[in-house]
């Protein structure tokens, strides 16, 4: 059984999280620069067994897609194509921002921290991962 890895897809930024190997528990991986994604899944991918991709889906409020969505589709699609044996779920992300600027903010973390933006995309990744996590938990 492969991990489950969480993607917080951004056009300059994207925030990776993934499950320990047993899926119990999941943590921030990293930030990466969008333009390097492709790179750096095709080296994760090599040294680590993943069976699933969550990619955020972000919505607006009224549930419509967001105005990003024309940048995660492609992604999606590319994904899909690369890595035909991985499992691509999409997932709703709203508040995730909302929700790490909360917990950086709970955390005591310095001023300067805090203004982190890529301390932010991966702790996003973390809570879609945790979510997509206790969702699926719920089903079983």
């Amino acid at each position: 059984m492969g991990r489950i890895l969480a993607i917080d897809y951004g056009t300059k930024r994207t925030g990776i999280a993934v499950t320990d190997v047993l899926r119990i528990v999941p943590g921030a991986l990293t930030m990466v620069a969008t333009n390097d994604l492709s790179k750096f899944l095709d080296e994760y991918f090599k040294k680590e067994p993943v069976d699933i991709i969550v990619v955020g889906l972000p919505k607006n409020m009224n549930g419509e897609d967001s105005a990003s969505m024309k940048f995660i589709r492609p992604f999606i699609r590319q994904l899909s194509t690369t890595y035909p044996d991985k499992e691509i779920v999409m997932y709703d992300e709203r508040f995730t921002s909302v929700l790490a600027h909360q917990a950086i903010l709970q955390s005591g973390i310095g001023k300067m921290a805090r203004r982190n933006k890529a301390l932010v995309d991966e702790i996003s990744a973390t809570i879609i991962l945790q979510s997509y996590m206790d969702s699926n938990q719920n089903r079983h």
